[in-house]
């Protein structure tokens, strides 16, 4: 049976964030389909598949928003609008809660902002990592074999002893419990 953590709040950063970037792809989207010229060929066709296109980057970033997280056997499920992402956890070593640890990070590929912050990231503490969250401030940090994972749970210390109890060998750093 699994054990549901809810993803962190939004902080104030996310909601400007999500909230800017949603009017200005409208706004850009509704004025490239304005600027779209009269009705024929290809230049019309072209127009209108620009004029998609801003609009398919919310409803994208909608579908991948980070809405909670489930702990089932050995398998996280970063939980999304319709649907999951598995993460196996065999192997992990060490979790730990690191606030800053996403300070200073480049996106390599993924959502700097548009209702998570999901994707591929780097940064000097981590290498490469695997980034699903909300507030970074709850950054609670999965070290598996190769691969490093990066999520925001609601309640980091409760989320770090349900690691210690299902993995007791794996070490666990439940950081500071006020968060």
């Amino acid at each position: 049976m699994p054990v549901h953590f809810s993803a962190a709040p939004w902080p104030k950063s996310l909601k400007l964030i999500s909230t800017l970037g949603t009017i200005l792809i409208l706004a850009l989207g509704i004025s490239a389909y304005l600027a779209i010229p009269i009705p024929s060929g290809f230049t019309h066709l072209f127009g209108l598949g620009i004029a998609l296109v801003l609009p398919s980057i919310l409803g994208l970033s909608l579908l991948f928003m980070v809405t909670g997280y489930a702990v089932e056997g050995s398998d996280l499920y970063v939980k999304r609008l319709f649907f999951s992402t598995r993460i196996a956890l065999g192997g992990l070593s060490r979790v730990s809660f690191e606030p800053g640890i996403c300070k200073g990070s480049i996106r390599l590929w993924g959502n700097g902002g548009l209702y998570s912050f999901t994707g591929l990231y780097r940064s000097k503490g981590l290498g490469n990592y695997r980034l699903f969250g909300t507030d970074l401030s709850r950054s609670v940090v999965l070290f598996r074999p190769r691969h490093v994972v990066v999520i925001t749970p609601a309640a980091p210390h409760a989320f770090i002893e349900h690691m210690q109890h299902l993995f007791p060998t794996v070490h666990a750093e439940p950081g500071d419990r006020r968060a």
